[in-house]
């Protein structure tokens, strides 16, 4: 819990003062065409299309500096952003262009201007200016304590969700504007006593908040458009206050931020800049239709498209631009990338037999890539999803070459991985303490003085009745100690324990694995993570991995020996790694060289969205973000078999593949060059295509 910093309140309040003589920026000269129009626009509404590699900040930037040029103060203009590092940039390139002080302008995050709204306004709605801010933790400890008030016997049931996942939902729920029960239906489909108490949770923790004169980071929005819409003094404070508002990245704006925009924007003297093709965050409440329907919204909205691309080659450009023509033309903008840099290589489209020769393959050619003088850093890996790069990491680590991940920890560091893993680790060896406590402390009210002393307890039952410590686990004198709100956990635990037990006497390794999967883990990922089902996929990979070994020993020293190579590795400073990270994480990121890895269907588009669960347009614009991060040279490659749960699959390459052009890339053949891969089978590249041959390209 922290006290907000109001580092801009005195400029916010500030009357508009002139503008200082400052050195004139030649606008015409620094610009391109399509820049240049954009900046000098007209007043009134405008829409800017910025393609990916076009120049959006330095256009926004400029715009800025522009608007001083006409008159305009600093104090007047806000500009809203998605991040406080992209605004401090451009209002300090601003800074250097024009001469005036970063400090006079109001910039940053939507939610950073709202909490400066709510020191001046907030007692309007209830709330002290004095409020303060609960950070995440303290707004999951304080809906913890509101549902432990309510119904003390709620987290006892295991079908019930933790206080993180119900917070998601509330959050969720604010910020695309839907009744909470509306979105916790779409969660817990016909569960209505659920549903009843999420709702009656949602009230409380809303009360006890203003009660206490506190505020989460969505009350910080969800207050400030109250304010705009029921306290006509502040609505026409900002309204006159800012007479140009400018709003970055608009294609991610939700529901609740859109609709603060619009109220402070009534006299129109708005700049959203934006890319449709780029929406690629609806799943935690991003709002395409906020785009698609602006020019609605602000009546004579002109729309400026910036579509010279400084980054990538025009062979890879004209790839992109083939990604998007399969959209529908009522739910996206016309838009064509055009090239500014020389021409190279085609693209290369490489199927590979399986996960590991997939990944043979990209490690190969990035030793090639070295040793021609390309650093590691110049190099990007890029997947949908991070389980897809297990195999890549496994060889990483193995052959010592150094790499980060953008998207988060590495495969084998993840908290559930190792979780998982902790389970078949004692069930293998007893006596492993620390396997026993990282699991066992899991539980409602265990501490690791707790669970040292009840596998103490079941260690001397072991020996007093000659029976095996898992059983002993179980022994009456045992579970007495088990505190109360762990007793129905403890049950479900010991049953998945004496399970992977019977596997691991009887079963190969990616059978025990799936045991385990398939416990009081799943029940209890499900409870406690509004991600489950990604972290589950995560933890499903895992079967593959354990079916390469014969013997769970084998399995397990393997695993130790990864988790040690990728955890104890520090990367020095100034040492240049490869780049691992989920497209979504590398939105904003270029490299000269780039791979995008398990393009095939149901992994990228994923099986949610060939289903009809999620969206499918929206996996769309993802391979055309993953494609525009690449400057010099772009490999797209997939594999044609998978293993799923043990059983080898066949994949098909990605639909999104299937649409593009053959001149658009380079076939290549990774058989040729590392032979079969570690599954059995001989797919034939024109049989995976699907709906056409490749004439003498095909092999």
């Amino acid at each position: 819990m922290y006290d907000y910093e109001d580092e801009d309140e005195d400029i916010f309040g500030a009357p508009a003062t002139p503008v200082s003589s400052s050195p004139a920026v030649n606008f015409r000269d620094e610009l391109n065409d399509d820049q240049f129009q954009a900046v000098t626009a007209p007043d009134g509404p405008a829409l800017v299309l910025a393609g990916a590699g076009s120049g959006k900040t330095r256009t926004l930037t400029y715009r800025v500096a522009y608007l001083l040029s006409q008159g305009v103060s600093p104090e007047a203009i806000l500009l809203l952003t998605f991040t406080n590092k992209a605004s401090k940039q451009m209002l300090e390139r601003v800074e250097q262009l024009t001469g005036i002080g970063a400090h006079r302008f109001l910039g940053g995050t939507f939610h950073h201007v709202g909490g400066q709204v709510l020191r001046l306004f907030g007692d309007s709605i209830g709330l002290p200016r004095s409020y303060t801010i609960l950070d995440d933790g303290d707004s999951d400890s304080l809906l913890n304590e509101i549902i432990r008030d309510l119904d003390p016997d709620f987290f006892k049931s295991k079908e019930n969700p933790k206080a993180k996942p119900i917070k998601g939902i509330i959050s969720f729920s604010r910020n695309v504007m839907i009744e909470v029960e509306q979105v916790a239906k779409g969660r817990y489909p016909g569960n209505a006593e659920l549903l009843a108490k999420i709702n009656s949770f949602a009230r409380h923790y809303q009360e006890t908040k203003l009660q206490r004169g506190l505020a989460d980071y969505d009350d910080l929005l969800v207050y400030w458009l109250e304010i705009l819409e029921n306290n006509q003094e502040a609505a026409s404070y900002y309204q006159s206050r800012f007479s140009h508002l400018l709003v970055d990245e608009y294609q991610d704006v939700n529901s609740l931020q859109a609709r603060i925009v619009d109220r402070i924007a009534t006299n129109h003297q708005i700049m959203a800049v934006g890319d449709d093709a780029q929406c690629i965050y609806t799943w935690r409440g991003a709002d395409l239709d906020q785009i698609m329907s602006f020019p609605e919204r602000h009546p004579e909205t002109k729309i400026y498209k910036i579509e010279t691309n400084y980054r990538s080659t025009p062979e890879i450009l004209k790839l992109a631009n083939e990604i998007l023509e399969n959209r529908s033309s009522d739910q996206s903008f016309s838009k064509k990338l055009k090239a500014s840099r020389p021409h190279h290589d085609l693209p290369t489209l490489v199927p590979t037999m399986d996960n590991y020769q997939q990944a043979d393959f990209v490690l190969s050619k990035i030793q090639s890539l070295y040793d021609s003088g390309v650093n590691y850093d110049d190099i990007a890996i890029l997947y949908r999803a991070h389980f897809h790069a297990m195999e890549l990491q496994v060889e990483l680590s193995r052959r010592g070459i150094p790499f980060v991940i953008t998207s988060g920890m590495r495969f084998f560091e993840q908290a559930h991985v190792k979780d998982l893993v902790a389970q078949i680790r004692f069930v293998a060896n007893p006596k492993d303490l620390t396997a026993f406590l990282r699991f066992s402390c899991l539980l409602p009210k265990v501490g690791e003085k707790t669970a040292a002393k009840l596998l103490a307890l079941a260690e001397k039952k072991s020996l007093e009745n000659g029976s095996s410590l898992v059983d002993s686990l179980d022994n009456d004198e045992v579970f007495k100690k088990v505190p109360k709100d762990a007793k129905e956990d403890w049950k479900s635990l010991l049953e998945t324990l004496r399970n992977v037990d019977v596997l691991a006497a009887t079963a190969k390794p990616a059978q025990v694995v799936e045991g385990a999967i398939e416990g009081w883990y799943q029940d209890y990922l499900r409870a406690t993570y509004e991600n489950w089902p990604r972290r589950e996929e995560d933890l499903e990979s895992l079967v593959d991995f354990a079916s390469k070994y014969e013997t769970l020993a084998e399995m397990l020293s393997q695993l130790v020996l990864l988790s040690s190579e990728s955890g104890d590795r520090v990367v020095t400073k100034g040492e240049r790694c490869l780049r691992l990270s989920t497209i979504h994480q590398s939105k904003g990121l270029e490299f000269p060289h780039v791979f995008v890895i398990g393009l095939a269907d149901g992994l990228f588009p994923n099986k949610r969205a060939i289903d009809g669960e999620g969206d499918l347009e929206e996996e769309r614009r993802l391979f055309y973000v993953a494609a525009t991060r690449a400057e010099r040279s772009l490999h797209l490659v997939f594999p044609m078999l998978s293993n799923q749960k043990g059983v080898p699959v066949r994949l098909v390459q990605s639909r999104f593949l299937k649409e593009i052009s053959e001149s658009r890339y380079d076939l290549h053949n990774a058989h040729s060059a590392f032979g079969p891969g570690r599954q059995s089978g001989n797919w034939n590249y024109r049989q995976n295509r699907g709906d056409r041959g490749f004439g003498s390209r095909s092999f």
